[in-house]
């Protein structure tokens, strides 16, 4: 089997391309991602890449009403992915985790960005979470973040533009597809979570 270009134009192989000439090398996690950095952020500087199929919003989806998972890239191992998350004007996401280390930032419209910690650590079977919230960021265009779990791992984002926004993620998993975590903070209620992609079917064991 070959990666999956769902996305084929020649920004998105070139980016691909670099990024895993990167995660083949020797360093560590941080040095990968200050190696990454400048690429991702051209990335989500240039306007013009992203093709309009992928920038549309459903009436339903696996993060919630109108939001859009649309993924672009994802390797064969599943170790690694690019996705765009469509979100419409005022339209929040669950509070959730990504269970990966990667990069995402903001490359149309404007969010604000909660991030939360667990007053105490998770295990991988508990089903209740008391957490705090310990961030809250205002994204723009050309914002973008680290993810290193556990540190902010943990978030949930808003719409805040009149135009819907557009996030992209660079993850080290295949993360529409891998089961991860939901949180109810009214509840501390925690629930496994999948959220799927727009454009492409998950298979019964994930990706």
């Amino acid at each position: 089997m070959s990666d999956e270009f769902i996305c084929e134009t020649i920004e998105v192989r070139t980016f691909i391309g670099q990024v895993k000439a990167i995660l083949s090398g020797d360093g560590s996690v941080a040095e990968k991602l200050t190696a990454i950095r400048p690429h991702f952020s051209q990335m989500i500087e240039d306007p013009t890449w992203l093709p309009d199929e992928f920038r549309r919003t459903p009436e339903v989806g696996g993060m919630g009403a109108g939001i859009a998972n649309w993924l672009l890239y994802r390797d064969t191992n599943a170790t690694l992915s690019l996705s765009a998350l469509v979100l419409p004007p005022g339209a929040v996401t669950p509070v959730h985790d990504h269970l990966a280390w990667g990069l995402v930032g903001l490359y149309v419209g404007e969010q604000d960005e909660e991030v939360f910690e667990p007053v105490t650590p998770i295990e991988s079977d508990d089903e209740h979470a008391n957490l705090k919230m310990v961030t809250k960021n205002h994204l723009k265009v050309g914002s973008f973040y680290e993810l290193i779990p556990p540190s902010g791992d943990i978030h949930r984002v808003v719409t805040t533009s009149e135009e819907p926004s557009i996030s992209l993620h660079l993850l080290t998993n295949d993360v529409g597809c891998v089961l991860r975590h939901r949180f109810v903070l009214e509840t501390g209620e925690v629930a496994p979570f999948r959220s799927g992609y727009t454009n492409i079917e998950c298979d019964a064991e994930g990706s």
